[in-house]
């Protein structure tokens, strides 16, 4: 069986394994041999209730706005422009989703969420709350996605993101309607 490859800016790296396709692209986790990093590459199929401008250009700007606003997220450690493929950190960890899942969700963590929105409301800027854009790592939360937009209550921890870190009937009908 041939390994599978992808390039970013030239470099090669292995693909090991997808780990999950969101909105705007597939992720997946690379290696270079010494390393692990995730790949995400933009993909441009249709979102029904989002609208998307320059994928590539938001997501350097989202990364940028969030090193400044002081949220914990994976650095972006290069960006192939014209392939539309990002490498940044791997942050390995549980999902705040596999958390739920398994019953292993902790109070600490719903803390550091709301000490992150704290950040991002004082920013007028709400995050991605699902989570699966969330790893704990040495107990530590990470926003995992760069995703990041005007704060608007609707959008808020408190009023959306909230629905899906305890299960919640939100939570289990969005375990129903993927499994």
């Amino acid at each position: 069986m041939q390994e599978k490859t992808i390039a970013v800016n030239d470099k090669s790296f292995l693909i090991i394994s997808l780990l999950g396709k969101g909105k705007g692209g597939y992720s997946y986790l690379v290696s270079d041999v010494t390393k692990r990093y995730v790949l995400k590459q933009i993909h441009h199929e249709p979102c029904a209730y989002y609208q998307f401008g320059n994928k590539i250009e938001a997501e350097i700007n989202d990364y940028n706005k969030l090193n400044k606003i002081g949220i914990r997220i994976p650095t972006m450690l290069d960006v192939d422009i014209k392939n539309e493929r990002i490498l940044k950190e791997y942050i390995e960890g549980d999902t705040i989703y596999d958390l739920v899942l398994s019953d292993k969700m902790q109070s600490d963590f719903l803390e550091q969420a709301h000490e992150m929105c704290h950040l991002l409301y004082e920013a007028n800027t709400n995050i991605d709350y699902f989570p699966t854009n969330f790893i704990v790592q040495n107990e530590k939360l990470f926003y995992i996605d760069f995703e990041c937009n005007e704060y608007m209550d609707e959008w808020n921890f408190e009023n959306w993101g909230i629905k899906y870190w305890s299960k919640t009937p939100e939570f289990l009908q969005y375990i129903k309607e993927h499994s």
